[in-house]
């Protein structure tokens, strides 16, 4: 683990102990909490599992919707949050589960889970992913330098050959390859991604159809009253890095295809990846334009009464893989802590 979790896990310990999450629930004027899920699979991850952060185990999901309802606050849909923020007064705390990128998991092992909590939810869809013609790069490299001893990476037209046989080495090599990505526009980022994969004999397309629902496996989540389906562009780019018209298509044509495969617009709307540099007010003001009701990020936060007048750069806590401990679940409820977070960090 990085020392940046590494301290986030000490302050959670810390505020934990002190009971500062209660206090904070009790005197914020915070009124919810949107979670981020992604992925939910049992077990443990391989020591060398950057992505690991984006998975809980199914048992840590119960206990969630177990606890934050012992904990007297609500589980409502984004629609129902939205009503409360728009009301004049604070009323119960809620939380508002929400998954991106509609992996196949969350069909087998969340589904089961949400239902029997009766707990509403809402999956965020980018439709290319769902085609099988998506490319999921932030696994796709891992999946590569974990069966590598070395690989070679290129920047700049230079190659350099980095030995890949420690978890240590993997680790670097994988946030070298990550960051020069994200920084990357996004067509340069697909291209090195086709042909890094294609170097070392990785199908970006099979991946894409064993890791993400198919339409009709997604039809089931769409016929579940408990669910509400978002969209989440076509290809899951990162907006920002987009020129205006590709960035507008890209939210638009995913609601369009949602639309002509489900039967429904969707109301609802994740920006890809969803931090700074993938999504600021030009892409807050897109989807206000395209009719989408909210719009979240991936900044952390609580939802306050403020937010109904704003509601496409809304906050979100993610229920992060590296933090599955009980005792945490009170910390992640806490919208004014993250508010606070938020703050200090951005």
């Amino acid at each position: 683990m990085s020392l940046k979790y590494t301290a986030i896990r000490a302050m959670f310990e810390a505020l934990w102990l002190t009971r500062m999450p209660s206090l904070a629930r009790a005197l914020s004027k915070s009124r919810g909490v949107i979670f981020t899920l992604h992925r939910v699979l049992p077990g443990t991850p391989a020591d060398f599992s950057p992505n690991a952060i984006l998975q809980i185990e199914p048992d840590f999901l119960h206990y969630v919707l177990e606890r934050v309802r012992a904990l007297g606050i609500d589980i409502v849909s984004l629609d129902e949050a939205l009503d409360r923020l728009a009301a004049s007064s604070r009323g119960k705390p809620f939380v508002v589960l929400t998954f991106d990128d509609a992996y196949r998991d969350n069909l087998e092992y969340a589904l089961p889970i949400l239902r029997r909590h009766e707990a509403p939810f809402t999956l965020y869809v980018p439709t290319a992913l769902v085609d099988g013609a998506g490319e999921l790069w932030w696994q796709a490299i891992e999946d590569i330098i974990a069966r590598q001893d070395a690989i070679a990476l290129t920047s700049g037209g230079e190659t350099d050959y980095v030995d890949t046989l420690t978890v240590a080495e993997k680790t670097d090599a994988f946030n070298r390859l990550y960051w020069q990505m994200r920084k990357m526009p996004e067509a340069e980022r697909v291209q090195l991604v086709g042909s890094f994969a294609g170097a070392y004999g990785y199908d970006l397309h099979k991946q894409c159809r064993d890791l993400i629902m198919n339409w009709q496996e997604l039809r089931l989540f769409a016929d579940e009253p408990l669910c509400t389906i978002g969209a989440h562009t076509v290809h899951h780019y990162e907006l920002a890095k987009l020129p205006l018209e590709q960035a507008r298509d890209e939210i638009s044509k995913s609601a369009d295809i949602l639309q002509a495969q489900l039967g429904e617009r969707p109301q609802h709307f994740s920006y890809p990846l969803g931090g700074p540099l993938s999504a600021g007010q030009r892409e807050f003001d897109l989807a206000r334009e395209l009719g989408f009701q909210s719009a979240v990020t991936t900044r952390p936060g609580g939802l306050y009464a403020h937010h109904a007048a704003n509601p496409h750069a809304l906050p979100r806590v993610s229920l992060n893989g590296y933090f599955q401990s009980r005792r945490y679940v009170d910390v992640f409820a806490s919208g004014a802590i993250f508010s606070l977070m938020g703050k200090l960090t951005g």
